[in-house]
């Protein structure tokens, strides 16, 4: 069946139960930081407020907790009859009707917090938070009753002043009801005067009770099974209730001991049945974490924010660090964080929205914040987008060393063993990740070199569309600004207003004074503002299984670990020309859609049509809550709040395409039949007003279907008006794991009252109430909706009849014979009379009697020769298998032995010619050495005749020289020093070794050092031939010129 599931899943949520430590309470002492007026000396005393505790969005302790700013405030906390330290005492709790506008109530302890866990998972309660009508009505008499109920119930007066009358209370204006008369007993049966409900009363005649005040226990379990029951589960796995089961709903709704022990239920338990959490509309175990979580995480469509840090529009307004909190608590699992350079002494890397008039936020307390919050909702991965700006690699390193000392062991710097960078190999899951954060950030490339060219230029937007093009307003006198071309990089427009007193500013703030106009241009810096900063080392070490790069083609994705960004405008342009290669795409790498830069005012695209195509990564600004967060806030409701959703099996099975597009049913999906009929509505508006309802169908293109339905207005009637039309029928639902049923209420002018978004294949069929939401997905407690939806398996019109036949063949035999009957008037013949049908009496026989019979002998034998003859066919056939087999493997072994030889012979062959090329090329390395060898010896051979040759002449020089010192009678130094330096001059140009020629040089010095001393000591008795005898030993003369 469409509905079921691989197994029972076993409930995990825990219901809502106050622990006894807080029933008994703690002293705390209150504290706000307000500023004081020197000598003003006003104090107000106000009365006790109670705080909703589903507005509470977190409770905080210690270090993250806030602290008084005044010195003296904290001293005075801080008291020595507390125990233990002030910051593990501080208890801040913060709440509000959203993510922007929240705020904060400070408590001090006078020992050791104990609430702040207890009160958030109080606070967080997936139950608590979908409790059922009964458990709603019964949590509102436990607060004190402080406000006026004409007040409360201001839309009828008169209604009001019935019930109270009903109810045996007080119905005076200045009249007070006292608490103790006013039990759950009297509140819910005022409830019941003050708001009647006629449609109840008929089901419950239509059921059985019929002129009788109640419900056997056998009648309930037969309209719970057939009208309150999943058709689409399987039962087996999830058995219809037994009337022992049933028996303990009447038990426990019946106010009516003795009905109750007798096994009948009256109206008033059977009402209280409808709104119990066994009637839910939504199963607890599909808010409960039920999928698996164990496939790669492309298989998961994952809650994701864009621009996190904003709390308005995108030109102008202030960033917040409190909203990377509150968008983490909500349950996203992918923030954004555009990050640029600091301009401080400090050099602190800062958050904000570039090039515009956003505020700055720090880079580390951001940090701070999402190491606090990260994991207090979900336990699964939490993915960081960044955007970095920051063209300072000393600023990237800090920011690099923030994520390391600050996440510590959650952040994941490097690979798991099982899951490395590799092609082919698959994403960790959710599983494997579970409290780790991802980086999302640039690598850094191999051929960058840490710089870039950076020019002043106006920018104006790379491609234009049909729209950007210059235009004139229609109505020149108005003086509204007009797109006159997109600045997709700076996230700006160029605007021209029209008026009498034109004057153009080049400016970066809003100016405005009367008659003139501004005119604003923005300029940037080309290579900053649409693209980000090469990453520096410590920051590309971060980045692992998310990486981004840039989309080329569907076809040059292949990494797993890398993951591409799309504009939404790109995305539907990839998704309307190759939607079945889009939904491959995202089969195997994330990628991440966001919103296009003209949408200043934070405004969303409809999410739904990026999911279609299995886009995991589907950015959203949170600070904006329209239809298309609304619609957000649903979807990730389920599997536990955890952030993941699991896509289904066609979007994510590598086997078979799947085309977002396609209008026909999908192999081995079962597409479902909806039916809503809206009958009646509770409390839906204070005021005396109509109101009318809307059903709108989200998925497929084929199935989704915009305002598809809408009731009439009901006349002035907002506490209990009831709608008597025909269902609203959606016949064919294709792909119902991704479709959302949404159901809202309006006032008469269109004010918007409540909605509830449900999915598909969430829904249970019958008579359910419909707890209604606010925008912020925050439940009303009294506006709800009555409906009777049925669900089934969708089936074509031609195979309609035949499986009303299945289903319930014994109303489809009356309905034929019905319809035979009726057509037998047209059928009979003029004249012939009609046949009286007697009744005949036959006489039952035995088994043995019907054995004898002939017919029974004779098809007896006649299956016997069948058999055998069948026996002996499935003989043969098996006989001829086993030949025709043993031949095939005779003839695959022939084979095999034939190819294995001739694989030897080729092996021998080649063999052979190896050897033969090696012998070849070791003569080829003989004779080309032998060759060199030649040519050096031959080398050797003229460097050393040409040394000869120059040497000579040189030789007769020096001995000519110190022949005339000699003769002169004296030796000059100086002359001999000349000579020497001379001779090292030559003897450098001269061809020889290197080494030869250090050789020369070195006993040329010593030789004429020698011969200086020798001339110092000895000239009276020196002899011409010494220094002969000198300068032959070192020129190594030739026994010739001795």
């Amino acid at each position: 069946m469409a509905g079921a599931q691989p197994g029972v899943h076993a409930l995990q949520l825990k219901p809502v139960a106050v622990p006894e430590s807080l029933k008994k309470g703690s002293k705390f002492m209150k504290w706000d930081d307000v500023s004081i007026q020197k000598k003003l000396f006003n104090v107000t005393v106000t009365e006790t407020d109670v705080l909703d505790i589903s507005t509470i969005k977190d409770t905080r302790n210690g270090k993250y907790a806030k602290l008084p700013k005044d010195t003296k405030l904290r001293e005075l906390l801080d008291v020595g009859a507390m125990v233990g330290k002030m910051e593990n005492r501080v208890l801040t709790v913060v709440f509000g009707p959203d993510m922007v506008n929240i705020s904060f109530l400070n408590f001090v302890a006078f020992q050791e917090d104990l609430w702040t866990g207890e009160l958030f998972s109080l606070a967080s309660n997936l139950l608590a938070q979908n409790m059922s009508r009964e458990s709603s009505f019964c949590s509102l008499i436990s607060l004190s009753l402080t406000c006026s109920i004409f007040r409360m119930f201001s839309a009828d007066r008169k209604r009001v002043e019935t019930a109270l009358e009903n109810c045996n209370l007080s119905s005076g204006r200045n009249d007070a009801i006292p608490q103790d008369d006013f039990t759950t007993e009297i509140f819910k049966a005022f409830l019941n005067s003050i708001c009647p409900r006629p449609d109840i009363d008929t089901i419950f005649s239509e059921v059985g009770a019929k002129s009788r005040p109640y419900l056997t226990v056998e009648q309930l379990t037969d309209f719970i099974n057939n009208k309150q029951r999943d058709p689409r589960l399987n039962e087996i796995l999830y058995p219809p209730l037994k009337v022992e089961q049933v028996q303990t709903l009447v038990e426990k709704y019946e106010p009516n001991a003795m009905l109750s022990q007798r096994g009948q239920i009256s109206v008033e338990g059977f009402t209280r049945y409808l709104s119990g959490e066994e009637n839910s509309i939504v199963p607890p175990e599909k808010l409960d974490q039920s999928e698996d979580m164990t496939l790669p995480l492309s298989h998961y469509l994952i809650n994701s924010s864009h621009n996190t840090y904003l709390t308005a529009g995108q030109l102008a307004g202030n960033s917040s660090v409190e909203m990377y909190r509150q968008v983490l608590l909500s349950g996203c699992r992918c923030v954004e964080l555009d990050c640029w350079k600091g301009r401080t002494t400090e050099e602190e890397p800062v958050i904000t929205h570039g090039f515009t008039m956003t505020s700055e936020i720090s880079f580390k307390e951001v940090i701070e914040a999402i190491a606090e919050s990260a994991f207090k909702t979900s336990p699964f991965p939490v993915i960081l987008s960044f955007e970095n700006h920051v063209d300072s690699p000393k600023q990237q390193a800090k920011m690099a060393e923030y994520c390391k000392s600050i996440f510590g062991d959650a952040l994941l710097t490097e690979a798991l063993e099982k899951f490395p960078l590799e092609q082919g190999v698959a994403l960790p899951s959710p599983m494997d990740l579970m409290g780790k954060i991802l980086i999302k950030n640039k690598k850094k490339s191999q051929k960058a070199d840490g710089s870039t060219k950076k020019k002043l230029t106006e920018q104006t937007s790379n491609t234009y569309s049909d729209t950007s093009s210059m235009c004139e307003p229609s109505s020149p006198s108005t003086g509204q600004p007009v797109v006159l071309a997109p600045y997709c990089c700076c996230r700006a427009y160029l605007f021209d207003f029209t008026g009498k007193n034109k004057k153009i500013f080049l400016s970066v703030q809003l100016f405005c004074w009367k008659e003139r106009f501004v005119f604003m241009m923005w300029i940037c810096l080309q290579d900053t503002a649409g693209s980000e900063t090469f990453a520096t080392e410590e920051m590309s070490n971060l980045v692992n299984y998310i990486q981004p790069v840039k989309f080329t083609s569907f076809v040059a994705a292949k990494g797993t670990y890398e993951m591409s960004s799309f504009v939404e405008t790109k995305a539907l342009e990839q998704l309307t020309k190759s939607p079945v290669e889009f939904v491959e795409y995202n089969k195997l790498q994330l990628s991440r859609i966001y919103p296009k830069g003209t949408r200043y005012d934070s405004s969303n695209y409809m999410p739904q049509v990026f999911w279609n195509a299995g886009c995991q990564l589907v950015a959203l600004n949170f600070q904006v809550i329209d239809l298309s967060m609304q619609l957000n806030l649903g979807m990730y409701e389920y599997n536990g709040k955890s952030g993941y959703r699991l896509k289904p099996e066609y979007m994510r099975r590598t086997d078979k395409a799947f085309d977002p597009f396609t209008e026909r049913t999908v192999d081995g999906i079962v597409a479902n039949t909806l039916s809503v009929k809206i009958i009646s509505g509770q409390f839906l508006s204070d005021r005396k007003v109509g109101t009318y309802v809307e059903v709108d169908m989200f998925g497929l293109p084929v199935d989704t279907k915009r305002k598809a339905f809408r009731t009439k207005t009901s006349p002035g009637n907002s506490v209990n008006p009831v709608w008597e039309e025909e269902p609203i029928v959606f016949k064919k639902v294709v792909l119902p794991t991704l479709a959302s049923l949404r159901i809202a209420v309006y006032e008469d002018g269109g004010k918007f009252i409540g909605h509830r978004i449900i999915p598909v294949s969430a829904i249970r069929p019958g008579y359910h109430y419909v707890g209604l939401r606010n925008e912020k997905n925050q439940s009303l407690t009294l506006p709800a909706l009555f409906i009777y939806i049925e669900v089934k398996d969708y089936v074509p019109d031609t195979f309609a009849e035949v499986i009303e036949a299945l289903s319930n063949p014994i109303r489809y035999i009356n309905l034929m014979e019905q319809r035979a009957s009726q057509l037998a008037a047209l059928t009979l013949e003029e004249g012939r009379e009609e046949v009286d049908n007697k009744e005949v009496y036959l006489e039952a026989q035995s088994m043995e009697e019907l054995k004898q019979q002939k017919v029974f002998v004779r098809e007896q034998r006649r299956q016997y020769k069948e058999l055998k003859e069948l026996v002996k066919r499935h003989h043969k056939k098996t006989t001829d298998m086993i030949k025709e087999h043993t031949a095939r493997q005779n003839e695959q072994h022939s084979q095999h032995l034939r190819h294995r030889a001739s694989m030897q012979k080729s092996a021998k062959r080649d063999g052979k010619k190896s050897s033969w090329r090696l012998a070849e090329l070791k003569e080829q390395q003989q004779l080309q050495l032998l060759t060199l060898r030649q040519e050096q010896y031959y080398s050797e051979k003229y460097l050393k005749r040409e040394h000869v040759k120059q040497v000579g002449p040189f030789k007769q020089n020096i001995i000519g020289m110190f022949v005339c010192i000699y003769v002169s009678g004296g030796v000059r130094f100086g002359v001999l020093g000349a000579a020497t330096s001379r001779g090292k001059r030559h003897f450098q140009r001269l061809p020889m070794h290197p080494s030869q020629s250090c050789e020369y040089l070195k006993c040329l010095e010593a030789t004429s050092s020698n011969f200086a001393r020798n001339v110092h000591f000895y000239s009276k008795g020196i002899h011409f031939y010494a220094v002969y005898q000198w300068f032959s030993n070192f020129f190594c003369f030739p026994k010739s010129h001795h």
